[in-house]
């Protein structure tokens, strides 16, 4: 039985560690997401207040609002979307935050079975 408890303790030890979440720091500012489309890596900029988002991608401007479900989750919504698909919210989680960066998963709203994680940088 000792030996099972040995190895055990270190995977218990390490279960219980939270991950760092300081999401109210993320709720205003300017901010940069870079993702692959396709092969070609893409910057997107983007300003945040409380309930308003401002994206910059290949020197356009889109708006969306900000509502607030809690400190680390919020719903995204295009206040002029181009297409049926921009319509549809976007819901999105802060999983982890460390200095100024933080870990989001998202999806549309009501698609939990398509989740995707990305890594947003604060630059002001």
């Amino acid at each position: 039985m000792r030996p099972l408890s040995i190895f055990l303790l270190p995977f218990l030890l390490l279960s219980c560690h939270q991950r760092e979440r300081n999401c109210a720091d993320f709720k205003n500012g300017t901010f940069e997401f870079e993702s692959f489309v396709g092969t070609e890596l893409v910057t997107t900029s983007f300003t945040r207040n409380d309930t308003l988002e401002v994206d910059h991608y290949k020197g356009k401007a889109d708006s969306a609002r900000i509502r607030w479900i809690n400190d680390c989750e919020f719903i995204v919504t295009k206040l002029h979307p181009k297409t049926r698909n921009e319509q549809k919210p976007v819901h999105m989680r802060i999983i982890s935050t460390s200095g100024n960066t933080y870990t989001f998963e998202y999806s549309l709203v009501g698609d939990d079975r398509n989740k995707k994680k990305g890594t947003v940088t604060k630059t002001d």
